[in-house]
């Protein structure tokens, strides 16, 4: 199984997890790019992706909430004309399934920087790719056993 987390903001990224392999990229700056980052899931039956269901919060201007959004649907359209099976989860569903965490921004960010490295201690994870290290992770959990792996979400 082929497993992935996509953070979608701009400051975001994209993680996938085949066997003991890991490749993160930071959120690509084109539509073209972002493509060709997914591509080799395309028309896979073995894939499983999580990307983080985002909306905008008080406070944000209207500028970047609105490429954040432009970011998420990208990324929806990719997945979809791709025909790669995703699903939508909530920063705090997946946040939950680590544990307790900070609520200060700056102190969660490292936190949650610090699990995805020790997660994939054999590559350099940055704060835009640790969020999608822990989603594709989340995702892993959630649909493999400890007998084999039937692509099966745990009950």
């Amino acid at each position: 199984m082929i497993y992935a987390g996509i953070d979608p903001g701009v400051s975001g990224g994209v993680v996938i997890m085949n066997g003991y392999e890991t490749s993160c990229y930071s959120c690509p700056k084109t539509v073209k790019d972002m493509a060709d980052v997914l591509y080799p899931l395309k028309d896979r039956n073995d894939v499983r992706v999580g990307i983080e269901s985002v909306h905008s919060m008080p406070g944000q201007g209207v500028a970047s909430t609105f490429k954040f959004g432009k970011n998420f649907g990208e990324w929806l359209g990719i997945l979809a004309s791709f025909r790669v099976p995703y699903e939508l989860i909530t920063p705090v569903k997946w946040m939950k399934f680590y544990g307790s965490y900070p609520k200060e921004k700056n102190l969660r960010k490292v936190h949650f920087k610090n699990l995805a490295q020790q997660r994939v201690p054999a590559i350099i994870i940055t704060l835009k790719t640790s969020d999608a290290v822990l989603i594709a992770n989340y995702i892993k959990e959630k649909y493999s056993t400890s007998e084999n792996d039937l692509g099966q979400p745990r009950e």
